[in-house]
């Protein structure tokens, strides 16, 4: 028997995902959102082996926001894409990973590895019926001026500080203060810049 887990919320599970709330992945309508992001992040990369130029308009569909002078090089994972803005003059590197179930916001004048990873999904602990499929983000917050290194993983709920570094291959599982470089796992300030 599968629980209700809903019986006294009348929102969708669309509804319930973009407050942040608990919800179940497997919604045709979360399917159908996820399907449209694939299909733009794909033809962005195939838009960019040709023309880099050309392929902008492509991010900007797919993703909320981009600033002025931004580059992206694929492939780019997303989730919905739409939940990701970009400031100017920020740099991306090969083979990010942005589940946005719950908004990403990179800064102005940063420098995003390649292989990073920014994760806003999170599930409950307790066991669950495997059906079920719960889960709930938390949003990702980038400052400006920041470096993130290589392999960096940053999970839910995490906000870096304005031009602060963070090493390659670090794993940032709690608030990152402006202004110092950060290594290991869990990452951890290690100097003030």
């Amino acid at each position: 028997m599968v629980t209700d887990h809903f019986a006294d919320d009348p929102r969708t599970n669309l509804e319930r995902m973009l407050a942040g709330d608990l919800y179940i992945a497997d919604d045709p309508e979360i399917a159908r959102r996820q399907q449209h992001a694939m299909r733009l992040a794909a033809r962005y990369h195939a838009a960019y082996v040709e023309d880099a130029a050309t392929a902008r308009p492509l991010l900007a569909e797919l993703l909320a926001s981009v600033g002025e002078g931004v580059e992206v090089r694929p492939p780019l994972a997303v989730d919905y894409g739409s939940n990701i803005t970009i400031g100017a003059r920020t740099f991306v590197n090969y083979n990010l990973t942005a589940l946005d179930v719950a908004t990403i916001t990179i800064g102005e004048d940063c420098q995003i590895g390649p292989n990073v990873q920014l994760l806003t999904p999170t599930h409950p602990l307790e066991p669950q019926p495997r059906r079920d499929k719960l889960e709930a983000a938390r949003p990702i917050t980038i400052g400006d001026n920041v470096w993130l290194g290589g392999g960096v993983i940053v999970c839910p709920g995490v906000t870096i500080g304005d031009n602060t570094v963070i090493g390659a291959g670090a794993v940032v599982t709690k608030d990152i203060p402006a202004d110092v470089v950060a290594v290991g796992n869990p990452a951890r300030p290690v100097r003030a810049l």
